[in-house]
């Protein structure tokens, strides 16, 4: 873990640290960003990064553990509305598209296959609780929980900063969020209705 600052200047360092690091690592990946460029951004020096830190490697570790809380934290899951809880997905990568390119460039550089992360457990428990809970009353479509919330957070990402096809952008105008938002909504809504087959025996 992280050595915490004791005093309110060394806090306000810290913090600067973490802010200038997650634009450079979400810009330029952990293999590419540059220790200079940090501290420089952060108005500091090398040690002090390196005596709250370590090393390069457990700063990306602090800052995407962080994102992983706060995406778990800001967009909590609900299980009866998974349509709602993937729109409010959406919303949370236009405010903040350095979290999901944080997680992208985990996945390029650290883990290529399987769980984002070792802890997984930590941030997935909870969601597939709700998910399988919600399942057995027959409000969502059976199959394994672990792939409803697959299938839910990829199509919230269908237009995110590391889609393929089109990233959108906080810029853009109203009524183009609106429309995506709703087909969004909808298209989830239909992928994880409850079949014949889910609902209970009377």
């Amino acid at each position: 873990m992280p050595e915490q600052p004791l005093t309110s200047r060394g806090a306000a360092t810290y913090q600067r640290i973490l802010d200038a690091a997650t634009e450079e690592f979400a810009q330029h990946g952990i293999a590419g960003a540059r220790v200079e460029r940090i501290v420089t951004a952060a108005r500091t020096n090398k040690a002090q990064l390196y005596a709250y830190f370590g090393d390069k490697e457990r700063l990306f570790d602090a800052i995407f553990l962080s994102s992983l809380e706060r995406i778990t934290n800001v967009v909590p899951i609900d299980a009866d509305d998974l349509a709602d809880w993937a729109v409010r997905l959406y919303d949370e990568y236009l405010r903040r598209p350095d979290l999901i390119r944080l997680a992208t460039w985990t996945r390029l550089e650290r883990r290529p296959a399987g769980h984002l992360v070792e802890t997984h457990q930590h941030y997935d428990d909870r969601k597939l609780t709700a998910i399988a809970e919600a399942q057995a009353a027959g409000r969502i479509r059976g199959g394994d929980p672990f792939d409803i919330m697959a299938l839910v957070i990829a199509m919230s990402m269908a237009w995110s900063p590391v889609s393929n096809v089109y990233a959108a952008s906080s810029q853009e105008p109203d009524d183009v969020h609106s429309r995506r938002r709703a087909l969004l909504r909808e298209c989830v809504r239909r992928a994880t209705v409850p079949t014949d087959q889910d609902q209970p025996d009377r």
